[in-house]
């Protein structure tokens, strides 16, 4: 063969790729709004879940069925969410920045929202004593 040809022909260029491979430039938004709202709904989540407690205080040993129960998914969802929601966030920020991951990106970051608002659920609907 020919040193002057190439091997491959005609040559692949950039703009026959798959569309999905390419950088998408709005990565970075869904992760940002998730960040957004985690700065404001982690603490309000946090303090009033371990608050909770202290507005039950007055029924004993007496509670309810129910507030006991709300209350042992409150802490559950602290405890155990908090490792849902910061491998879900740190998950939307690493993924690839293609076109690719933009899916799996927003679930995700959507992801990362769910137990501080199940939490805040929970507390403003904690059954009475």
């Amino acid at each position: 063969m020919n040193p002057q040809h190439p091997t491959a022909w005609p040559p692949y260029p950039a703009a026959w790729r798959n569309p999905r491979d390419r950088r998408d430039r709005t990565a970075w938004i869904a992760p940002t709004v998730a960040t957004v709202l985690l700065t404001v709904l982690v603490p309000a989540a946090a303090f009033l879940g371990l608050l909770s407690v202290m507005v039950t205080d007055s029924c004993g040993t007496d509670c309810s069925r129910a507030l006991t129960t709300s209350l042992t998914l409150i802490y559950g969802t602290l405890f155990f969410g908090a490792f849902l929601t910061h491998g879900a966030w740190v998950t939307a920020w690493a993924l690839p920045w293609t076109r690719r991951w933009t899916a799996l990106r927003i679930w995700m970051a959507a992801l990362s929202l769910l137990p501080p608002v199940c939490v805040l659920v929970l507390v403003f609907t904690l059954p009475g004593a």
